[in-house]
């Protein structure tokens, strides 16, 4: 596990960027974290790292976003769901076969999206400080995080 610490919504979004230079297609990360924990901005900045333009919203009315960038990014939120079957239903992992899936709330749904993907927690202290802890599996445990923590 790593852990990194963002004073800011702004270095949230950074740390996002960082990150999206490590993805590949095929990419799930799984994002967890309290209401205003910063997930959509932490969704934002890998986005931005990916070469999306348009600004990325919060997919939790729609469910699933699709932007385009260097590569499809997918951003979904599973808040709102109520069953694994819902989420099967949304073949979320085959959207992003060739782009990279980030998905709100995913770890409440973890084993609907397989063993290899990234873990993101999002933490808030009470001066609003976010801790953000990476928790690789199945193929992200090889991978390098050099770069992406500054």
């Amino acid at each position: 596990m790593i852990e990194i610490t963002c004073p800011t919504v702004d270095d949230t979004r950074a740390f996002g960027r960082r990150l999206a230079a490590s993805l590949r297609g095929g990419d799930i990360l799984l994002l967890k974290g309290d209401l205003g924990a910063g997930k959509t901005a932490l969704a934002g900045g890998i986005a931005e790292g990916l070469g999306v333009e348009e600004p990325v919203v919060s997919p939790t009315f729609v469910l699933v976003r699709w932007y385009r960038g260097l590569m499809p990014f997918v951003h979904a939120d599973v808040y709102r769901l109520g069953s694994s079957a819902e989420i099967e239903d949304l073949d979320l992992p085959d959207e992003a076969l060739e782009g990279v899936l980030v998905v709100e709330w995913g770890d409440v749904a973890e084993q609907q999206f397989g063993d290899d993907h990234l873990l993101v927690d999002i933490s808030v202290a009470d001066d609003g400080t976010r801790t953000i802890a990476l928790v690789p599996h199945g193929s992200w445990v090889t991978r390098s995080f050099e770069g992406v923590v500054a």
